[in-house]
């Protein structure tokens, strides 16, 4: 590998890690992923940062957890002062870009990116700021509710299907313009799709490959409301339960419309992948796929994220580095490692990111010459009424908040998560050990003060900014249309050769 290979970061959305074992699960139809499984170091136990969009990929981006981001939710500014690594890359003489979603909110909307090549597909502003001071209450314009579930099915355009469509045009059109060698600098091209994200809806040729799938019924029933931990129950009725008669027949739809659209997206990285090999740059390009956080997808009746279950919290986190042969990794890690990491395969002094960084640098596991510490996760967003904490060592994950009993649960022996040991006396070293990391980690009551200052403020400044004049922070992706294919300021002749790659063939 050279000293300072190119970066492709595949990302995608709401992807259960679960059905990542080792690659992509048996049953489902992703080759392209599978191809690219077999060369890539695999992490089966990679762990989100924070289970929800703009929480996460803050945290993906920055090495640094919400309570250091003051990403808190889906609403929440992340701050320009907080090194990214698009920031750290781009420092170091790379080009930075990004074609997709990253849902950053507020008037930022690059982070250290050189070019965005997208709009994003969710809102820029503080509107979807949920607010602690009234629990319970619904903001049914933008909280998830059931409708994904009952409403799965078939369709050959829908919005996300249009961006995603998009993010894969631009993303290959990119790697197209980075092979003509008009910049002569390594590059980091992050794409980010927004599937397989509900509402669970599939193109037809995607659909009917999931016809006979087994994996359509949740391996954990639904447990009936009275019997889910209380945070399980305000999910549930954030997401509306009461208002859904939420059929098997739905459960099977929905998840076969999930299944669908990871081969939907499988299909959009192959063609961004066979471009990187046609133009020659894929001996020289680090490859690292993830997704921001997963799906119940109907374990124990729940769906979408938002809890620290492993279908909820568990993703994909895979990277094919040149020279580095492909291998299982079990040990436990996080999407705050992708910054650390990246730095490193980039040659940047890692000790500069060490006072800020949440994460570490993955590597010397890759390699099978280091390990990696306890991983955290945290969650302050909708269907919390104060924040939840949770750790994760090489067997057991803990999760502690304020307002609920702690979670406990042994994953090797209990899988699915089905016993808290919480006050379990054979369990109380194991609790003692994890409680006791946490308290040096957080001050629960002080996180929670925080976020609460967060929500009002921006309650406050979301309401007087939609008060007259309106001026929207959403990217607005500027295309040079004058500079592009045949002007009259160019020489027709100079254009065709330099615009053609490679050359002389």
């Amino acid at each position: 590998m050279a000293a300072r290979p190119n970066i492709l970061i595949l990302m995608v959305d709401q992807f259960n890690g679960t059905f990542f074992p080792d690659g992509p699960a048996d049953f489902l139809h992703a080759p392209h992923l599978k191809a690219l499984a077999q060369r890539s170091v695999r992490f089966a136990n990679a762990y989100t940062a924070s289970p929800l969009c703009a929480p996460a990929r803050a945290s993906f981006m920055s090495g640094q957890l919400p309570s250091r981001t003051r990403v808190y939710d889906n609403a929440a500014e992340f701050a320009s002062d907080i090194p990214t690594f698009a920031h750290h890359l781009r420092a170091a003489g790379y080009q930075t870009s990004l074609s997709g979603k990253m849902h950053f909110v507020g008037p930022d909307q690059l982070h250290g990116f050189e070019e965005r090549l997208t709009t994003d597909i969710y809102p820029a502003d503080f509107g979807w700021t949920p607010d602690y001071r009234k629990p319970g209450e619904r903001i049914d314009w933008w909280y998830h509710n059931l409708g994904s579930v009952t409403g799965a099915g078939v369709a050959e355009i829908t919005n996300q299907m249009e961006y995603d469509d998009e993010v894969a045009f631009n993303a290959t059109r990119r790697l197209y313009d980075l092979s003509r060698g008009h910049d002569d600098r390594p590059w980091c091209l992050t794409v980010s799709f927004t599937h397989p994200h509900d509402p669970y809806v599939a193109r037809r040729k995607y659909w009917d490959l999931y016809e006979d799938c087994p994996a359509l019924d949740p391996t954990v029933p639904a447990i009936p409301y009275d019997e889910q931990d209380t945070h399980s129950q305000r999910l549930m009725d954030a997401c509306d339960h009461t208002a859904f008669d939420i059929t098997d027949e739905h459960i099977r739809r929905a998840r076969r419309g999930y299944f669908a659209n990871i081969s939907y997206v499988d299909d959009k990285i192959g063609e961004i992948l066979d471009v990187l090999e046609r133009t020659r740059m894929a001996e020289n390009t680090v490859i690292l796929f993830v997704s921001d956080h997963g799906d119940m997808l109907g374990e124990r009746g729940l769906w979408f994220k938002m809890n620290f279950f492993e279908g909820s919290a568990r993703v994909p986190l895979m990277m094919s580095v040149p020279g580095v042969p492909g291998r299982l990794v079990t040990t436990p890690v996080s999407t705050l490692d992708v910054t650390p990491t990246v730095a490193g395969l980039a040659g940047i002094d890692m000790s500069t990111l060490a006072p800020w960084t949440d994460g570490e640098d993955l590597m010397p596991l890759a390699t099978g010459t280091g390990g990696r510490a306890i991983v955290p996760m945290e969650y302050a967003a909708e269907g919390t009424v104060s924040p939840m904490v949770g750790l994760r060592d090489e067997r057991y994950k803990l999760t502690l908040c304020q307002a609920d009993a702690p979670i406990l649960v042994d994953l090797e022996a209990d899988p699915y998560e089905l016993q808290n040991l919480a006050t379990e006396p054979a369990a109380q070293a194991i609790f003692d050990r994890l409680a006791d990391e946490a308290s040096s980690r957080w001050d629960l009551a002080q996180f929670d003060a925080a976020v609460r200052e967060s929500q009002a403020r921006r309650h406050v400044v979301y309401t007087a900014l939609r008060n007259g004049a309106y001026f929207p922070w959403d990217y607005q992706p500027l295309q040079k249309a004058s500079e592009r294919y045949m002007r009259n300021h160019m020489d027709l002749n100079i254009l065709e050769e330099s615009q053609r790659f490679p050359r002389g063939e």
